[in-house]
């Protein structure tokens, strides 16, 4: 059977132009010199390179990759809106596009000028337009703003419009590009049932999305794009699975760059402001440590997480490294279930915290201490082995500490630690502040900061969808 769409080999390259000289009119550009003279392409962006695939009848096809990847140039050669620079692409029926909200509409007329404007424009005779011109309003919700200019429409409202259009043509290829991110919930529910019934009745769809979850749940094949190249094809599962391991490895390096480039920063501030950040040292030290020095007893907190009667100056501190460094922190590596070294982890993974520390000459007051802090600078946990009044006599020459977490149940999201070493009364010998971050990702998306082990359960007469499948 032949394809819905078939794309072969097709590159779309964009150039660049420079003008080395402005020209006010075309009167001046001719009379000056060639305006195709003057106008040097500094560098071609390829868009597309080489991308291949076929969509076939009744198939929806999902097409993935990160922004600037080439989705919507593909969409556009697919549509006819954009012609590629070598390859072709074969479409067998008719089309609808849903590429940009609005597209087509004339902002100065209204709503219902547009519908008969854009059916027309997709094919239909202006007596189709006509017998489904009422499906189309009730669908897009907009029968009381039907005759009002389209320039007062809000960016929701044009995207209804414009969807509804697009699928009362009752295409063979439907195209869309990601515009269901800006409509409500229930109006992407709906359409989301008239994707369903475009697939029972055997249409071709193909979807530029970014939601992961609706290319794994709808479509029936997907393709990654990357810089403008087939990344991978096939299975939704597996194309989105592949995808999430890049998208983590990008994050991945990313993470540690920055990290390696606040270290660095954080060394050199040290060395030009060391005594005022001591001084600061100390009272977050304080915050991480049980009163066990008299002097200091009414100005420590009783708890390292909250205290409302004492200042939390330490916790508004910025980023950065400071302290005698008699106990100094060498190296820091978090680590995850597989005890490779990294930044990137999945909520609810095993978690070790490892850090290699030096003492010049031997010492006996001495603490570890770990804090953890989610983007927003809220403490989610902090602890030091004072506070759990583990029994450590002597450091002499080098160590190492590990901080071990069996389940880090954290939601998605950017954490930061701190990480010290200072006297039981908070005298700072090496403290971090900030300088180590990771991230944790779910599929989940629910909301907070700590994602407990929890299960539902339900019973009387409540079924669920796998009870009806059973």
């Amino acid at each position: 059977m032949k394809p819905a769409i078939e794309v072969l080999n097709v590159s779309k390259v964009y150039r660049r132009y420079a003008r080395r000289k402005q020209f006010a009119t075309l009167k001046s550009a001719l009379l000056d010199g060639s305006l195709i003279g003057d106008l040097k392409p500094e560098d071609a962006f390829p868009a597309l390179r080489g991308v291949s695939f076929s969509v076939p009848k009744g198939c929806t096809y999902g097409v993935i990759g990160r922004n600037g990847s080439g989705k919507s140039t593909l969409l556009k050669c697919v549509a006819g809106i954009t012609r590629p620079t070598e390859g072709s692409v074969v479409v067998d029926g008719r089309i609808s596009a849903l590429i940009e909200l609005g597209a087509g509409f004339h902002p100065e007329i209204s709503g219902r000028e547009n519908i008969f404007i854009n059916g027309i424009m997709l094919g239909l005779t202006k007596k189709e337009v006509t017998r489904r011109f009422d499906e189309i309003v009730d669908f897009a919700e907009m029968a009381e703003f039907i005759d009002a200019p389209v320039k007062t429409y809000s960016s929701g409202m044009y995207m209804r419009l414009g969807f509804a259009v697009a699928i009362h043509v009752d295409p063979e290829v439907l195209l869309v590009d990601e515009v269901l991110a800006v409509g409500d919930q229930g109006f992407t529910h709906k359409c989301l049932d008239k994707f369903s019934e475009f697939r029972r009745r055997n249409k071709s769809i193909l979807l530029v999305t970014h939601s992961l979850d609706l290319v794994e749940k709808f479509c029936d094949e997907a393709h990654w794009l990357d810089r403008g190249k087939t990344k991978g094809e096939g299975d939704p599962k597996r194309v989105v699975a592949a995808y999430v391991i890049d998208v983590e490895d990008s994050e991945e390096n990313e993470l540690a760059k920055a990290e390696s480039a606040r270290v660095a920063a954080s060394a050199s501030a040290e060395a030009t402001a060391e005594a005022t950040s001591s001084q600061v040292a100390r009272q977050v030290a304080r915050d991480f440590s049980p009163a066990k020095n008299p002097a200091i007893e009414e100005d420590a907190p009783q708890n390292p997480v909250d205290d409302a009667s004492t200042p939390r100056d330490g916790f508004k501190s910025a980023e950065g490294r400071w302290g005698t460094r008699e106990i100094e922190i060498t190296d820091v590596t978090i680590s995850g279930p597989g005890g490779e070294t990294g930044h990137v982890f999945q909520s609810g993974d095993a978690i070790k915290v490892h850090m290699q520390v030096t003492a010049k000459e031997p010492i006996t007051d001495f603490v570890f201490g770990l804090g953890l802090f989610n983007a927003d600078g809220v403490c989610v946990y902090g602890t030091n082995t004072g506070l759990e009044e583990l029994s450590l006599s002597e450091i002499n020459g080098t160590g190492e500490v590990t901080f071990t977490m069996d389940h880090l149940d954290l939601v998605e999201g950017t954490y930061r630690l701190d990480l010290a070493a200072h006297k039981l009364d908070g005298y700072p010998y090496d403290y971090h502040r900030l300088l180590y971050t990771f991230r944790i990702k779910s599929r989940v998306r629910d909301v907070g900061i700590y994602r407990p082990d929890h299960k539902w359960s339900f019973g009387g007469n409540i079924k669920s969808k796998e009870d009806l499948g059973s």
